[in-house]
């Protein structure tokens, strides 16, 4: 799935990237236009993927990172890399083998992406000095990158916990007065509390989590630490509705079903709604 390209500017060079799949796509097409300008980028690419050194290259790519890769159909290719008349553009690398190294996105804002691991190597052929840019502005995104990402989750962290303390207060007004622990025991009833939560969210207790888990345990973390932001955001919203639904006297099983299903429901628009997101943005 590709996302709305983000822009990087590489010795005064805005150079585009995409993310498909979760992985980095770098515009090999920006790059190709440094070298003799925009009208024959697409020159410089075809003659850099006919080469034997690059089929080479992004075969054994091909075949380490992707299934599907048409093996006999790179053997081809391959055989006739350096005759005169052999022409090879990526769309056609990518119709015959099934490829998913390289991406050509077409239309107005278009152009040829490579994974980032390609797109490298292929600035490696243009300019290395140009790659040794490349790489740090690349390096400087994806420390950008997470650092937005470590706020944002931060923040859905700190919501989810607060919730809990509205849970807690309803557990400990509406619940403890009308069941049998004594007061060293009363944790059971918080903790039994919290998994309902976990079950209905992630599917499982936080005591079978850190039994499958033993080496994220090891590192203290626990399930709700490794969730994802969407995940932390619906539960955030079923701890809210589990406090109200304790308040109105509604018996364990039944608030179960609900915030089973109210999880699923958040969870499944708030993973569409990227998805989507990623589909206009193409």
């Amino acid at each position: 799935m590709c996302a709305k390209a983000k822009i990087i500017k590489v010795d005064n060079v805005d150079i585009s990237i995409v993310t498909i799949s979760n992985a980095d796509y770098i515009c090999i097409t920006d790059i190709a236009k440094t070298k003799i300008g925009e009208s024959r980028a697409a020159d410089i690419i075809k003659n850099w993927i006919r080469g034997r050194a690059t089929l080479e290259f992004i075969g054994t790519w091909e075949k380490l990172y992707n299934p599907n890769f048409k093996v006999v159909e790179f053997d081809h290719f391959k055989m006739q890399a350096g005759l005169a008349s052999f022409v090879l553009s990526p769309g056609q690398w990518v119709e015959k083998t099934n490829a998913i190294g390289i991406y050509v996105k077409l239309g107005k804002y278009g152009g040829t992406f490579a994974h980032k691991d390609i797109a490298f190597e292929f600035c490696s052929a243009i300019s290395p000095v140009f790659k040794l840019y490349l790489i740090k502005e690349y390096q400087r995104l994806k420390e950008n990158e997470n650092d937005r990402i470590k706020i944002e989750w931060n923040v859905k962290r700190l919501l989810s916990k607060a919730n809990y303390h509205l849970q807690t207060d309803a557990v400990q007004k509406n619940i403890l007065p009308h069941v049998n622990y004594t007061k060293n025991n009363e944790w059971l009833v918080y903790a039994e509390e919290a998994d309902l939560l976990n079950v209905a969210l992630f599917g499982c207790t936080a005591k079978d989590w850190r039994e499958v888990n033993p080496e994220l345990v090891k590192s203290n973390l626990n399930i709700r630490d490794v969730a994802s932001i969407n995940e932390l955001t619906v539960l955030s919203n079923i701890e809210s509705m589990n406090s109200v639904l304790i308040i109105q006297g509604i018996d364990k099983a039944n608030r179960f079903i609900q915030l089973k299903q109210i999880a699923e429901y958040q969870l499944q628009v708030l993973n569409n709604k990227e998805s989507y997101k990623a589909i206009k943005n193409i």
